[in-house]
């Protein structure tokens, strides 16, 4: 079973490009694009642009432009399980990208966080070789209980469950002790320098990825211009530098490592290789506007 099942998110992204610092309280100049994003939804195009053939993606969207996001990911060749939401809209992120390619997010969680266990059904794993989760949905209720139901189901057939964290930010709303509970259990985790530093208390990335693998056996922490770390079993195995990129806007860059080293691994990859996969195509992403190939 080769086919990947992504549960996580679909965004309306909102990238505004500004080469000035923001003016406040008036104008500034910006190139400005409404594109298709959300990183459960970016990792399942990128891990098809990295050769995956059966890929889905399970998340809500508000029912007023699910047609627009599910005619989108099928031209990407992903095959979209979007559910329905007449209550709240599709999530919307804003991104501001600066000069130095550096972005900040605004954000509205619409219907990302209103996925639930009535969305789920085992029969989503028939043919599936591995689960991976969003970690956006560890952050309410509703959809983390959706979250978990999926990762257990996944266990119960032998399916192994990897899991982006998402979110420093949103890992300190939630708490780091909260956070790790929920990843007991998940073979593969894939958090940012940030992110791996707030999960353990150690400043140096190498170290928090050593630590975070005694509980996630395989975690590899990307480092942005500096590539990434694989960590195993409580020890580095490899350091992986990045291809050369011109960043253009970094939104998605690691939504694109994380597609191509799932697509990798699902394709026979040992770890290292499939983290210089990963690199390979943050590198490509950096390079355009948008989070998807």
């Amino acid at each position: 079973m080769t086919g990947l099942l992504v549960v996580g998110d679909v965004v309306t992204d909102v990238v505004a490009r500004h080469a000035a610092p923001l003016a406040a309280g008036t104008d500034t100049a910006a190139t400005i694009r409404i594109l298709p994003g959300g990183a459960g939804a970016n990792v399942a195009c990128w891990a098809v642009d990295r050769g995956c053939r059966d890929v889905r993606l399970l998340a809500r969207a508000g029912a007023v432009d699910l047609d627009w996001h599910a005619a989108r990911l099928r031209a990407a060749g992903v095959r979209p399980l979007l559910v329905p939401d007449d209550a709240v809209p599709t999530a919307t992120v804003v991104a501001l990208v600066d000069a130095t390619a550096e972005r900040t997010f605004l954000t509205d969680s619409g219907a990302v966080l209103r996925l639930c266990p009535k969305d789920w059904s085992a029969s989503l794993l028939d043919g599936i070789g591995h689960l991976h989760l969003s970690g956006y949905l560890l952050f309410s209720k509703t959809s983390r209980a959706a979250a978990l139901l999926a990762k257990d189901a996944a266990h119960d057939r032998g399916i192994p469950v990897s899991v982006d964290p998402a979110s420093a930010g949103f890992i300190r709303e939630l708490g780091v002790r909260h956070t790790l509970s929920a990843l007991e259990g998940v073979e593969v985790l894939l958090p940012n320098a940030d992110e791996a530093r707030l999960l353990t208390g150690l400043p140096d990335p190498a170290d928090a990825a050593a630590k975070l693998s005694h509980s996630v056996p395989l975690t590899v922490v990307t480092l942005g211009a500096r590539g990434a770390l694989v960590a195993e079993s409580g020890h580095i195995t490899g350091r992986v530098e990045p291809p050369p990129a011109e960043a253009l806007d970094t939104t998605g860059a690691g939504d694109a490592f994380t597609g191509a080293f799932l697509a990798a691994r699902l394709a026979g990859a040992d770890a290292r290789s499939a983290a210089e996969e990963g690199c390979r195509a943050g590198a490509e992403a950096v390079s355009r506007l948008g989070g998807r190939p």
